[in-house]
């Protein structure tokens, strides 16, 4: 305790440590700023669109006459809410869509329209909470704590202290935990105070303190290692900017180089073009060449599946089908070459220890890609639902009924 006070009394006076711990303080207030600002816009954002969706469907379908019209022109609104804890780590959805108005057109182009790029895996992105903690907090730490030993080298005091000491560790274990702790303290109060206004769960925020002190942690001991060679402060300061470099950036971008590389991944542009390229065809062939496969697909429907006019609707929404149908292939590469990279990119994440935080608040935060894929995944059994509530009203034609849609699917976004 008394190594520990006097410790205390000394950070106090080193201006340059205290520079870095505040520096630290105010980088975590921005950055938990910053990703509060973004949620609470993005939630804004939803319950705006919410409050006009069921109007505007309401308006749409009241100037219809056919089914057929109706549902072309209700749009549906999708969205995947940012969880309470998104504020630390944006994650995927800095560059994912998180909300669809959908129609009962062909789906897969209405996904993949705002969606045309594989999928990132680049460390670096939004300033947010996760990203201070992965890659900035390390180098703050390395400037705190770089020159204990090699400072009083080259005062010449160290051989000195080690002997009144008696044990080195009773001198230099206090020394580099006061200000290990006071860079935590700096980094987690403006983080707690956020997660308090998010209304966070305990759990999920104790797991996350848990994860930044951990790979604190980590650094720590690299910076024990390197600060016991017999070398001048600014050598070794180099030293360990240079393997923060190497596993906070370089390793990070030469594995998503190498995993982009041995997974190859089609392009979500490239699903666009081939759903739209089906359902353009359609209107050239013969009609029984394009109910064919819809009605491969849905054998309930082949008795009502004969069309004699020019144009029905049962035929235009069938062709919308089956431009989804003809990219479906593709569309599950383009699922399933994200979800090996994503893996991958697991794996690799522990050759590097900004990764692995930076993974680890995004899989508590619900903002990774496995949770945008499952948002995917929703407003597609969403869309079946409203296949499954039109195709009879296409097939049958009863009269026509407004207040039919009263019983329309409404999607229902995960908690």
């Amino acid at each position: 305790m008394s190594g520990t006070l006097r410790e205390l009394r000394f950070l106090a006076r080193d201006r340059g440590a205290l520079l870095w711990i505040a520096l630290a303080f105010l980088l975590s207030a921005a950055a938990t700023g910053f990703g509060i600002a973004e949620v609470r816009d993005q939630r804004a954002t939803i319950a705006s669109l919410l409050e006009e969706d069921s109007k505007d469907r309401a308006n749409a379908i009241a100037g219809q006459s056919d089914w057929g019209g109706a549902a072309y022109a209700a749009f549906h609104l999708t969205y995947a809410p940012p969880s309470d804890f998104a504020f630390a780590a944006l994650g995927q959805r800095d560059t994912a869509p998180w909300l669809h108005r959908v129609r009962m057109l062909a789906l897969e182009g209405q996904i993949h329209e705002a969606d045309t790029k594989n999928a990132d895996f680049g460390l670096i992105g939004r300033f947010d909470f996760a990203f201070l903690a992965a890659a900035v907090a390390p180098l703050l730490l390395i400037l705190l704590l770089h020159d204990l030993r090699g400072g009083e080298r080259v005062a010449g005091r160290h051989d000195l202290l080690v002997a009144t000491a008696g044990k080195p560790s009773r001198l230099w274990l206090p020394r580099a935990g006061v200000r290990f702790a006071g860079l935590v303290l700096a980094l987690l109060l403006p983080f707690w105070i956020g997660a308090a206004l998010e209304s966070a769960g305990l759990a999920t925020v104790l797991a996350a303190s848990a994860l930044v002190i951990g790979a604190l942690l980590v650094w720590w001991l690299i910076v024990e290692g390197i600060g016991r060679l017999r070398a001048s402060p600014p050598v070794l300061l180099t030293a360990l900017v240079g393997i923060w470099l190497t596993l906070a950036l370089l390793v990070p971008s030469v594995s998503r180089a190498a995993i982009e590389a041995a997974t190859p991944v089609p392009d979500g542009a490239e699903i666009l073009m081939l759903q739209r390229e089906a359902v353009n065809d359609a209107w050239d062939l013969p009609k029984e060449e394009t109910m064919a496969p819809f009605l491969a697909r849905h054998p309930e429907w082949e008795p009502l599946g004969t069309v004699e006019k020019p144009f029905e609707w049962k035929w235009y929404y069938a062709f919308q089908q089956v431009g989804d149908m003809r990219a479906e292939p593709i569309a599950r590469a383009y699922r399933e070459g994200r979800l090996a990279r994503d893996r991958a990119a697991g794996l690799a994440a522990f050759l590097s220890p900004a990764a692995l935080v930076e993974r680890g608040f995004e899989r508590l935060a619900h903002t990774d890609m496995r949770a945008m894929i499952a948002y995917e995944d929703r407003v597609r059994a969403f869309h079946d639902e409203l296949r499954a509530f039109h195709y009879p009203l296409f097939f049958r034609d009863p009269p026509y009924d407004p207040a039919v849609f009263n019983d329309l699917p409404r999607y229902e976004a995960a908690e």
